[in-house]
């Protein structure tokens, strides 16, 4: 008896399959056009990949069916996803750090009974909420409960400072902010906005457990802060319910997420790129692990330890994972580790090697922005062949490269980067939108394409520095440095001279127990590259100032 109890809960959980199932069987073109009808916006090559990806013959075909069902209230919004999940795997942990766990069911119930808390506490759809919550399950009940009210929502950057905070919550007019405890004193000072804090949140879940909410009829928008790196971020939204089938088949396309898997995300969560894969893991009902604050050993622990499939990073936390002693990276067991996927700043080739060597082939770098989301994605392969690469096009995403005058230019010529995709974004929410040449949005960098159709970032357009009439990209000389096994990064800026308008500045971090000189690196580049590009200054520092996602704040170095 006890072993037929056993086996009952083994069936409900998705781990084992009934011995017959023929009374279940649909064919894949039927599941395809139930996916459809829920994103109908969608190609059937892209559907396939969403299905493809969403399904696995070790899943009772019923689940999938029951989970579309559960989806079709909520049309095509995160909300879908989420309520197929709790529907198909109900009793699946989704969300896990140190000290807390919560199932799909869990994580449905809670979001319902903090949209009804919220709701009776005065928060109206045309409100506008903001989330500040480091990377827990907390934020996880916050999004979408604030997303079943139909509210705007405004991800803040839990690394902003106690002034940056109150400039960015009155420039996005915020009413009602859901936090953790660790904020209270800076967002007391604050008038006019309701802080709930995460013990008031916890509170809220208990007292409505089993409350139950009709789809909202406002899609809520989205609302990403850009990184902030030339000024005060600027808020970037999308609709919650506009994401197209063609763009979650962007990204998994060519990264093999898959039904089920055990996602290790220490990208922030109120990062796009971090958003994107929480997103992705839930809908395809993934358990996910992380933690409020990066460290590169308890990362790589949960590599072990849970023999997760993924690991969803920025560039500087796969620095820290690879500095980890030789020791420490050889005891850990990644055999399971099957995607690492980095976005949101380059990838210095060295590194590439580097992970690839140690890893093996499983290392995606995703090119993109905020504003338009996927544009490219390197393969391990790509990778291998080119390390320096941004990939190819990804799936339904056009990318061109236009002069100043707006005409594309031919494979390696440099030209700003336009991306067309229908997952951009609808436009900053001070009413400002990104550059638009022909439809394409531009992501303000430039690069150029080589002859097998492989993306090359040299860099910002605002980055790009003029010295004596030259060009100069600054990516080409970091690359060289950074690949120096004497220094641990580098950085390249433009400064006022008077004789050549701008001179090049190189600030160096060199890597510990080594030394480097100067004139080593004059020569070095001077071998390598032009003379023109060898920098007149040198500055070597302990570390490179940096935001929350790994970006380099460039404007500090002037």
């Amino acid at each position: 008896m006890a072993n037929q109890r056993r086996r009952a809960q083994r069936l409900r959980d998705g781990r084992q399959r009934p011995a017959s199932t023929s009374h279940y069987s649909r064919t894949e073109r039927q599941l395809t056009n139930d996916l459809r009808s829920i994103v109908p916006s969608g190609s059937l090559r892209s559907s396939l990949i969403l299905l493809r990806a969403n399904t696995s013959i070790r899943e009772r075909p019923d689940r999938f069916a029951l989970g579309l069902s559960a989806a079709l209230p909520y049309r095509n919004s995160m909300l879908a996803a989420v309520a197929a999940s709790a529907t198909r795997y109900p009793r699946a942990v989704a969300v896990a750090t140190a000290d807390h766990r919560v199932t799909y069911r869990q994580l449905w119930r809670g979001s319902n009974a903090l949209a009804r808390g919220l709701s009776e506490g005065g928060v109206l759809s045309t409100d506008r909420v903001g989330i500040l919550c480091g990377n827990s399950s907390m934020f996880v009940y916050a999004l979408l409960g604030a997303t079943k009210l139909g509210v705007d929502i405004v991800l803040l950057n839990t690394a902003m400072g106690a002034a940056q905070l109150a400039e960015v919550i009155a420039g996005e007019k915020l009413t009602t902010i859901l936090h953790d405890n660790d904020f209270g004193a800076a967002l007391s000072t604050i008038d006019g906005v309701w802080a709930v804090d995460a013990t008031q949140m916890h509170a809220i879940l208990n007292s409505y457990p089993r409350a139950w909410l009709a789809p909202p009829r406002r899609d809520s928008r989205l609302i990403i802060l850009t990184s902030g790196t030339t000024g005060r971020p600027k808020g970037a939204a999308r609709s919650s319910g506009s994401s197209s089938i063609d763009g979650v088949a962007a990204l998994l396309g060519p990264v093999p997420y898959r039904l089920r898997d055990t996602t290790v995300i220490a990208a922030p969560f109120f990062h796009g790129w971090g958003l994107a894969n929480l997103l992705v893991g839930l809908g395809l009902s993934a358990t996910v692990l992380t933690a409020p604050e990066f460290d590169a050993a308890h990362t790589l622990s949960l590599l072990s330890e849970h023999k997760a499939r993924a690991l969803v990073v920025v560039p500087t936390m796969l620095q820290r994972i690879c500095a980890l002693s030789p020791t420490r990276l050889a005891r850990a067991d990644t055999d399971d580790l099957r995607i690492i996927a980095s976005s949101g700043s380059a990838l210095p080739g060295r590194l590439v090697t580097t992970v690839l060597d140690r890893f093996g082939p499983v290392l995606y770098n995703v090119y993109g922005s905020t504003e338009v989301a996927v544009a490219s994605i390197a393969t391990p392969a790509d990778l291998r062949r080119a390390p320096t690469t941004a990939g190819r096009r990804a799936l339904g995403v056009g990318v061109e490269l236009l002069d100043e005058h707006g005409a594309s230019v031919g494979n390696g010529t440099v030209g700003g980067i336009f991306v067309a995709s229908s997952a951009r974004f609808d436009g900053y929410t001070n009413g400002h939108n990104k550059k638009v040449v022909n439809g394409l949005i531009s992501t303000g960098d430039l690069g150029y394409f080589d002859e097998h159709g492989r993306l090359f970032v040299v860099g910002r357009e605002d980055d790009m520095i003029v010295s004596g009439g030259e060009n100069v990209y600054p990516s080409e000389i970091e690359e060289l440095l950074n690949n120096d096994e004497r220094i641990a990064e580098a950085a390249v800026v433009g400064v006022e001279d008077d004789g050549f308008g701008q001179a090049l500045k190189a600030v160096i971090v060199v890597a510990p127990n080594r030394h480097v000189d100067e004139q080593e690196l004059k020569d070095l580049i001077a071998h390598r590259l032009a003379r023109f590009k060898v920098p007149r200054i040198f500055e070597f520092v302990d570390a490179l100032p940096r935001n929350a996602t790994g970006k380099i704040l460039r404007r500090q170095l002037n």
